[in-house]
């Protein structure tokens, strides 16, 4: 079911946390398998954390909640309490968790995958379906919260579908796959493997750009 596909990248993530342990690196800057696992757990199980995941100054929260679960339960147990999923509450309802979800743990999956030398995933067009779905309501957003300036970004899947975010005048291109596209908006620019198409100084903006949610 397509509701099930955040489990199977929550599912996936873990196994490469397993296999790799505590010291491989990730496509977050600065961050081993260890800081990424840790954050999913704070995430979803402390939330005086987040607020310091959104914004720069509370990031000390964010640490500290981090550094305790490793401390308290160790690599293997902060894996395994990423694998079980969240506490008992909202995100243990299956459409909220899968819209909360979803493009988060596939973007940890690829920065997990792509740091350890492993390429865009071909096989999934499933993934790419559903990515795409969610893309279509928060690239909006995501464009607004990033506000590069006076830019229009075009969100162009393979295949010709558009989506449209922004009122600026100057106008930039971005195509590819759902989930290559996905990466880039969150950051990941040098992995993502997408076309960027407009004038110079535009591309440039959008580049220098902080999109993510």
């Amino acid at each position: 079911m397509a509701s099930d596909l955040d489990l199977r990248e929550r599912g996936e993530l873990c196994d490469r946390f397993d296999a790799l342990g505590p010291d491989a690196p990730t496509l977050c800057a600065g961050w081993t398998t260890a800081d990424l696992a840790a954050h999913l757990v704070a995430r979803e199980r402390h939330p005086t954390a987040m607020p310091g995941m959104l914004v720069e100054r509370f990031a000390g929260a964010a640490q500290r909640a981090m550094t305790a679960e490793l401390d308290r339960h160790g690599y293997p147990g902060v894996v395994q309490r990423v694998r079980s999923g969240p506490p008992p509450g909202p995100l243990r309802i299956a459409p909220v968790r899968y819209l909360v979800n979803l493009l988060e743990f596939t973007v940890h999956h690829e920065d997990v995958r792509r740091a350890n030398g492993d390429g865009s995933r071909t096989d999934r067009p499933d993934l790419d379906d559903a990515v795409w779905r969610l893309l279509r309501r928060a690239a909006p957003l995501m464009v607004a919260k990033a506000r590069p300036p006076d830019v229009t970004l075009e969100v162009r899947r393979d295949g010709g579908e558009v989506v449209r975010a922004g009122r600026g005048r100057r106008t930039v291109v971005l195509s590819g796959p759902p989930v290559e596209v996905l990466l880039y908006l969150y950051g990941r620019t040098g992995a993502a493997r997408v076309d960027v198409g407009g004038s110079a100084d535009a591309v440039d903006a959008v580049d220098r750009a902080s999109f993510g949610i």
